[in-house]
């Protein structure tokens, strides 16, 4: 019983590993960083044999299959916080406030560059705002608006490539 517990364990730790690093891989695939991704490739493909063959070689046994699919539904979870964590890359960030009263100053003044773009909404002329910035900074504004003008449109967009341009690094800010 130990032995088939043990084999269960290691089976979902397994697949929790190998979908994780699948998570991991595709966004530094997708950020275009193709060294670490192959390098997480290479644990992720190992990882994925051996809990592979563990449940392979003994197709009817019902509790490994359960923790082969434990293990990857959970990595898939895992995957996704840890790839929130990381927040590898830069955002595009456009912000609709419902009032401009100091917010193009205060974002300057904590060290984001800011493009504004007169607009039209549905109740008349509205400024656009466009904040490039790196991902692992998006809390803070999300809480500037969410002190200042809690009413803003705020939509945030991946960015790949950057070019020219103000993107100063601030992820030591508090």
């Amino acid at each position: 019983m130990w032995e088939t517990l043990l084999g269960c364990v290691l089976i979902a730790l397994a697949r929790i590993t190998d979908v994780s690093c699948a998570t991991v891989r595709t966004l530094m695939l997708v950020r275009g960083k193709r060294t670490i991704a192959a390098a997480i490739g290479l644990v992720e493909a190992t990882v994925y044999l051996l809990a592979l063959s563990k449940v392979m070689s003994s197709v009817n046994n019902i509790p490994n299959i359960i923790a082969y699919a434990v293990g990857f539904a959970s990595g898939n979870y895992i995957g996704s916080l840890i790839e929130e964590k990381i927040a590898v890359g830069t955002i595009m960030v456009q912000v609709i406030p419902s009032c401009t009263d100091g917010i193009v100053g205060d974002l300057r003044s904590m060290g984001y560059g800011v493009t504004v773009v007169d607009g039209t909404g549905k109740d008349g002329p509205r400024e656009v705002l466009n904040i490039t910035m790196n991902r692992k900074d998006l809390p803070h504004i999300y809480k500037y608006f969410q002190e200042k003008d809690c009413r803003a449109f705020i939509t945030v967009l991946d960015t790949r490539d950057i070019r020219g341009g103000y993107l100063k690094d601030i992820t030591n800010r508090k």
